[in-house]
């Protein structure tokens, strides 16, 4: 992990960053590797508010501005920007526009690694728009100075359209620190993490495979 000179994390809303690579974040912090996260949007228009109910459509923002903040925190991440675009809308952004914005930080930080979705293969037409703008965004660096991009493919049929994940990475000595990550997404997580916690004391397989490796496919501009 120390390898990698910094880690650019690149996800539309809080809690992507916790269910698909909180543990390979803070692998990467605690091997002193910065990580800066460009976090797009706050899920304002989240489904979920809270459970038992404690927010509504005009506190959720700011809910979830404190959460996001909390789970940086439990992953070591010091270097937190929030873009401010707006939930559920990025699909209708200029996608120069939003690559612009990656570029930017691109040319600032000089990333050796991009954490986003794998482009095409993240489900929410979000996790789509800005993938796709980070994969545009890094296209238009030079060969030889374009950082690597993991993506993550969560289509039901990604194996199937691009093969098996070729980077697996074991997080088992982080597993609790990816939990308390997507915990600290409460507004979203809360039931859902007891009901995992649950499965995990009962040593379910899929649930110790879910939390202790992270997978990712390496995309190829």
């Amino acid at each position: 992990m120390q390898s990698e000179k910094h880690v650019l994390v690149i996800f539309p809303h809080p809690d992507d960053e916790a269910f698909s690579s909180s543990g390979t974040i803070k692998l990467f912090t605690e091997s002193g590797v910065p990580v800066t996260y460009l976090c797009g949007t706050l899920g304002q228009m989240g489904r979920n508010l809270g459970n038992p109910l404690f927010a509504n459509r005009e506190t959720l923002p700011e809910v979830r501005k404190k959460e996001l903040i909390d789970a940086c925190n439990v992953m070591g991440i010091q270097d937190l920007r929030m873009l401010g675009l707006h939930d559920k809308t990025l699909e209708f952004e200029d996608e120069q526009y939003l690559a612009d914005i990656i570029e930017k930080v691109l040319h600032e930080i000089e990333p050796s690694l991009i954490l986003t979705f794998y482009p095409k293969h993240g489900v929410h037409p979000d996790h789509d728009a800005m993938s796709n703008a980070a994969a545009i965004a890094v296209a238009r660096l030079p060969k030889e100075t374009r950082p690597t991009i993991y993506g993550k493919a969560i289509l039901k049929n990604s194996v199937d359209l691009i093969g098996k994940p070729d980077i697996v990475i074991d997080i088992k000595t982080v597993a609790e620190d990816k939990l308390k990550a997507i915990k600290a997404h409460t507004s979203q997580t809360s039931g859902w993490v007891e009901l995992m916690e649950q499965q995990l004391k009962e040593s379910s397989p899929e649930i110790e495979d879910w939390l202790y490796r992270e997978t990712f496919w390496t995309y190829h501009v």
